[in-house]
């Protein structure tokens, strides 16, 4: 393949409430051992052409990217406005969202974010300023304030984040993230004015959610996916499939499984400690419908989830590992415990 590919920088997405999101964004997630080396990763993403960053509280990494904003914008790489950022609220903040906001836009150096999310359905049990952000018992289980499973307080969250959509300029969009069709099904109807314009989850193919992907799509919500590659140690790039790709459009095999989803309209969260790696992963490959369902059905034959993480227990996402609430399962009582 030698004809010039398109860049994945250069690629917009409508949202339901007639705003854009570039299909491409950074996510920041900062090393263990690194925090801020997140700083160079914003300015080489930044002076790449990405023009979507993804970021949280819980993340820990806001004052880094806000330093490097600072920077780009007092050398007039871009403008504030040329950029769209989106950060979210933890579950231990869920009875406070703005308060979280606030801390994020003051770590951030902004006056708004263009999207706020919820980043989990569920409420933990967590102080004024959010702390313990995990709290948990001594044997390590998760504290809530509400059943995971089938509570309701979550919305409220979601309730309050309208709200401040309503009454500020703090945030030009809402939405959410690691929503399953059960989560979705028990909250839509309960949203008073403002639908969630994006649902984050991961995705890739060795995960096919196809069912989740088509009820969003159906109900006007973007799917942006993060762990494109799986996450930790990259699997997803060792399928064979995505190597063919690569070496047929002649490019990375990062830059495969992210036209995975731009292809398919949805979002993709691209992360890098590398910023050599960061600067060589924008390019689009003009996959075929035939090669983007060959990718697909990866997933179909061995499906595969790498981010089974605490939080998601009980909110009835398939393959999710020592979830008894996995629809793969049956329903049983998870562990855990409310205050």
């Amino acid at each position: 393949m030698t004809e010039q590919l398109d860049s994945a920088t250069s690629v917009k997405l409508q949202l339901s409430n007639g705003k854009t999101i570039p299909a491409l964004g950074l996510g920041t997630i900062p090393p263990d051992d690194n925090p801020g080396s997140v700083k160079d990763q914003v300015i080489t993403a930044i002076k790449e052409g990405y023009r979507h960053l993804d970021t949280a509280w819980y993340y820990g990494s806001e004052k880094y990217i806000g330093e490097a904003l600072k920077e780009l914008f007092d050398e007039g790489v871009v403008k504030r406005e040329d950029l769209f950022i989106t950060t979210k609220v933890w579950p231990s903040f869920w009875h406070n969202p703005e308060k979280s906001l606030n801390t994020s836009l003051k770590d951030l150096g902004l006056d708004y974010v263009d999207l706020f999310l919820q980043h989990w359905p569920i409420t933990l049990h967590g102080d004024e300023n959010g702390q313990p952000a995990t709290p948990k018992k001594d044997d390590g289980s998760l504290i809530y304030d509400d059943d995971p499973a089938n509570g309701t307080k979550y919305i409220e969250t979601y309730h309050k984040m309208e709200d401040i959509l309503d009454k500020t300029d703090k945030v030009k969009s809402i939405g959410i993230s690691n929503y399953s069709i059960k989560k979705l099904e028990q909250f839509l109807p309960e949203v008073r004015k403002y639908k969630p314009v994006v649902n984050q989850i991961e995705l890739h193919p060795q995960l096919p959610q196809q069912d989740l992907v088509d009820y969003c799509e159906s109900r006007g919500i973007v799917i942006v996916a993060y762990s494109p590659v799986g996450g930790p140690g990259a699997p997803v790039l060792e399928i064979p499939l995505i190597n063919e790709l690569a070496k047929k459009y002649m490019v990375t095999p990062n830059e495969i499984a992210e036209a995975y989803h731009i292809l398919n309209n949805r979002g993709v969260l691209s992360r890098s400690a590398n910023l050599s790696r960061i600067k060589t992963i924008t390019r689009l490959p003009k996959l075929s419908k035939e090669e983007l369902k060959a990718l697909y059905q990866v997933g179909v034959d061995n499906p595969k989830r790498y981010n089974c993480v605490p939080y998601g227990f009980g909110i009835g996402f398939r393959w999710w590992t020592g979830d008894l609430y996995s629809t793969d399962i049956g329903v049983m009582k998870p562990h855990f415990e409310t205050v």
